[in-house]
């Protein structure tokens, strides 16, 4: 049982997280139990006892090489210009990686690329930048800014196009209703087969299960769009701090045409719109500079929102263990190329 005193700081830890603009979903406790498979631990700085920066940061061990592999997805979350928050939350990275014989620490901040004063300061604390484009989190993302908007001025500010297809889909009579935890197994039989289909991995069913169980209902839903009382799309999105993303989504062959998918992101936004969100996220948008790439046609249903491209700085990394650093290196190379074959061979017997 907690004290009063572990309360009141859980309470001030969530109501900070909730308030600053630069909070994430990954970089919160409820991520942590998504992520039962990782080591955690949530670092909280402060000044005067009062909070001024917080990271959650998963580790994972690699047997083969006893040492922990440290990772702050979106991390940290503070003031980026406070330089002391940084410095602080940079020496609390440092005692966790000697606590865990850690060889690597990576983070992939929610900051502009453009932002070079941040990426000057991280350096002068360590830091370097991981420069090539494989990256953990997608370093390209679709956002819609719809801070003090009304949901007339988004579908005014929409596409014609997706204008079309949102009212398509009232006018064909499809329903989108918010699931019910026992609703999970339609969901993931929609998104299982939208997985075969566009050819993409996904999770087992716990996973979206505990992502339910850890954020909802207030913090995550599950959307289902419906024809004649027939589940014909899915989406699950989770809404945190300042934004909402749109996390996982699909929709069966069966009357695609009457565009579920639409009006199911037009909810969603409703919904953030409704908890006075800053931010709609859509996630990712690899590829969407070449019209020849298989992505393209994700990035092109996006655009329709009206949003823009949002493209965050390189991954950050301290290395603490070069040797051990260097051998994870060449093993993870292989284990790509060894996914990569895999890959293109199914495609082949496909």
């Amino acid at each position: 049982m907690l004290t009063n005193e572990q309360t009141a700081k859980t309470k001030e830890l969530y109501n900070f997280l909730q308030s600053n603009n630069k909070s994430h979903y990954l970089q919160s406790p409820q991520w942590e139990e998504v992520k039962a498979n990782w080591k955690h631990e949530m670092l909280v700085v402060e000044n005067n006892e009062k909070i001024i920066g917080t990271m959650s940061v998963l580790l994972k061990k690699i047997p083969l090489l006893n040492s922990y592999m440290m990772y702050a997805p979106r991390g940290f979350i503070c003031d980026f210009n406070n330089k002391e928050a940084l410095e602080k939350l940079t020496e609390e990275v440092k005692k966790i990686a000697k606590k865990y014989n850690a060889f690597i620490f990576r983070m992939d901040p929610d900051i502009s690329d453009s932002n070079h004063n941040f990426k000057e300061m991280m350096k002068s604390l360590g830091y370097k930048l991981k420069t090539d484009s494989k990256t953990i989190q997608p370093q390209f993302v679709y956002r819609l800014d719809i801070k003090g908007k009304t949901p007339e001025m988004l579908l005014k500010s929409f596409k014609s196009k997706t204008r079309y297809n949102i009212n398509l889909a009232i006018r064909k009579n499809v329903k989108v209703r918010e699931a019910q935890k026992s609703d999970i197994p339609i969901f993931y039989k929609i998104l299982k087969h939208t997985a075969k289909r566009d050819n993409f991995c996904i999770h087992d069913i716990s996973y979206y299960e505990r992502i339910i169980d850890n954020f909802g209902p207030n913090h995550a839903k599950i959307f289902i769009a419906e024809y004649e009382n027939e589940p014909i799309a899915a989406a699950m999105s989770i809404l945190y701090g300042n934004k909402t993303w749109f996390l996982y989504g699909g929709s069966t062959d069966k009357n695609r045409n009457y565009m579920p998918t639409y009006l199911i992101q037009w909810e969603m936004i409703k919904w953030a719109i409704e908890n006075n969100c800053d931010i709609y996220d859509f996630g990712g948008v690899s590829g969407y500079k070449n019209e020849n790439n298989p992505m393209y046609g994700v990035y092109r249903f996006k655009k329709g929102f009206n949003g823009e491209v949002v493209k965050f700085t390189d991954e950050l990394y301290i290395v603490f263990k070069p040797h051990i650093n260097d051998i994870w290196t060449i093993i993870s190379r292989f284990q790509q190329q060894i996914f990569c074959k895999n890959t293109a061979a199914l495609k082949k017997y496909k």
